[in-house]
């Protein structure tokens, strides 16, 4: 046990470690970030407004953090993965291994589409509501913020379902069984997610849904294989060794 805790505090510091040397490369690159994302579509030519004094300098810690999450995520997991290593087989350490840049791949894929499509439609939607209440349209930088990393966040995560199940799946705390005996309440947890980060209209929650869903129904195909690779070699364990 004391191995185990000793080994868990060394990967956590080198996490930490490259997690601190990735917030001074975020540091570095957030304002140009910042000044990107404030120049490009939804809000090109508008004008973002500070109404705290703190709002600059919190907008940009946040920035250089999420930057460094995003940087550090590769690095964490393969010293998640080499705290888990020992206890794996070698055809189960390559397997596994090969979750990293999966994850980092979901995650890319999930920003993509939360930023170009998602937030977009959200902002656009907002914005006809202002339109149509007769307001003006006055953004603050840190609200403009806040409404975009309510959106990316979310959106990017629920990404990483198909790594998720595969890992839970190799553990064997879900199954195949389990998850199509749980198909109809992950689609309305799924299509709820979606309506809660969405704007509130029926097509915009069915355009985020049903990518989800699809990643649903990859990730089940995923837990079949991983099963029917786990149900194959107990089966050839059990002809070498069960007669024993």
């Amino acid at each position: 046990m004391m191995d185990h805790i000793g080994e868990l505090r060394k990967r956590v510091l080198w996490s930490a470690l490259f997690f601190v040397l990735a917030m001074i490369g975020g540091l570095l690159v957030a304002i140009p970030i910042i000044h990107y994302l404030t120049s490009v579509e939804p809000v090109k030519g508008m004008e973002l407004n500070a109404f705290s004094p703190w709002d600059g300098i919190r907008i940009y810690m946040q920035v250089a953090v999420y930057v460094s999450l995003v940087l550090s995520l590769p690095f964490i997991l393969f010293q998640v993965w080499l705290f888990v290593k020992p206890g794996l087989r070698k055809e189960e350490q390559k397997a596994s291994l090969l979750y990293i840049p999966g994850a980092v791949l979901l995650l890319s894929i999930g920003f993509s589409f939360a930023y170009f499509l998602v937030f977009p439609m959200a902002f656009y939607f907002t914005g006809v509501m202002t339109n149509q209440l007769g307001l003006t349209q006055t953004y603050g930088l840190a609200q403009y913020f806040t409404f975009m990393f309510n959106i990316l966040l979310p959106v990017s995560l629920m990404f990483e379902l198909p790594i998720v199940v595969m890992f839970l799946t190799k553990l064997r705390i879900l199954n195949p069984q389990r998850l199509n005996r749980l198909r109809r309440y992950a689609y309305i947890v799924l299509f709820i997610t979606s309506a809660l980060i969405t704007p509130p209209d029926l097509i915009s929650a069915i355009i985020v849904s049903i990518p989800l869903m699809g990643l649903y129904e990859i990730s089940l195909l995923l837990s079949r294989s991983i099963y029917r690779r786990q149900q194959a070699a107990e089966l050839a364990w059990e002809a070498e060794y069960g007669e024993k």
